[in-house]
């Protein structure tokens, strides 16, 4: 349990400290260069149906924890630091809270420069960010940094409290599963299926309690803790995933602020609906992505705290 608790703890502070490691083994590089290599062998033999997508997450996801497992038994044999210098590192490459927090930072520190903000926005999301103007790139970067919280934080940091480090290489290996086959689309929907699937399955439980955890964040930062709860269930059904809308919808709610509004897609308006009360403000400034990702930020130290609390009570 203390080597377990060092572990996080270690992890979470080179995360914090240093931020997502740039290299070119990188675990999730490998892991979406080997989601390639098994999808094409497995279009080749003609097993592109769901057979295919399942033959195809066992082979990423076992492949994934195994070649963690054999090198860290491999490096264990020489001496156990070695093992676990091994472990800290690809707990820390897999960590990336302080990237997500960075990204909104950024837009926050060029927002006067549009045409950069909305360049650097476009690597966060898939809308088209040309026609957006101010108060659209603020709205686009607390949707997206709200909605990511669940799947780039929540659910890899519990993962790895509650399972240790199989339990995040399983998350991440998933997520980029889904990140990369699992799309409604001629080639994707059946091979994709269980990639997809699985991703929902993992981010359910994170993506609700969000709504609390954020609660929480909105009670701290002095913000709308009540409307947090309120805004969860009467909007979260609007983004048409079953678990992002729960913490984008608190996260409006305790910001007290209407987010989605106008989105466009390949030069097509797909959404004009904003998500938060009518009498809620939608212009937004920098004042209120400040707001928001103080929001975040808080909201990320107290999942932290829940998770080594989750380990006490085990």
């Amino acid at each position: 349990m203390t080597e377990h608790l060092i572990l996080i703890l270690g992890a979470c502070l080179l995360d914090a400290l240093i931020g997502d490691p740039v290299y070119r083994l990188h675990p999730i590089r490998l892991i979406g260069h080997w989601i390639l290599v098994c999808e094409r062998a497995l279009f080749a033999l003609g097993l592109n149906g769901r057979l295919g997508g399942v033959i195809h997450w066992g082979l990423v996801v076992g492949t994934a924890l195994g070649v963690w497992f054999g090198v860290r038994l491999g490096l264990d044999a020489i001496h156990p630091w070695l093992a676990f210098g091994w472990d800290l590192l690809i707990a820390y490459s897999l960590l990336c809270t302080r990237e997500l927090l960075e990204q909104g930072w950024r837009i926050l520190r060029d927002l006067d420069d549009l045409p950069a903000v909305r360049r650097r926005l476009s690597l966060l999301v898939g809308r088209d960010t040309e026609p957006l103007q101010r108060d659209g790139v603020v709205r686009a970067t607390l949707e997206s940094l709200s909605e990511n919280l669940t799947d780039g934080v929540l659910t890899p940091l519990w993962a790895f409290c509650l399972f240790g480090l199989p339990g995040l290489i399983l998350v991440k290996a998933i997520s980029t599963l889904d990140s990369m086959v699992g799309y409604k689309n001629a080639r994707y929907a059946r091979f994709g299926w269980a990639g997809a699937r699985s991703d929902d399955l993992i981010h359910w439980l994170p993506a609700r309690l969000s709504v609390p955890l954020l609660a929480l964040a909105a009670l701290l930062r002095r913000e709308h803790p009540r409307l947090a709860f309120s805004a969860a269930w009467r909007y979260h059904a609007l983004l048409p995933s079953p678990n992002s809308g729960w913490s984008e919808a608190a996260c409006a709610g305790a910001l007290r602020v209407r987010l989605i509004g106008p989105v466009w897609r390949r030069g097509r308006l797909i959404n004009e609906i904003y998500m938060g009360d009518p009498d809620w403000p939608a212009d937004l400034d920098a004042g209120d992505l400040r707001r928001g990702l103080w929001l975040i930020l808080t909201a990320c130290l107290l999942a932290l705290m829940a998770g080594l609390g989750m380990i006490g009570l085990l």
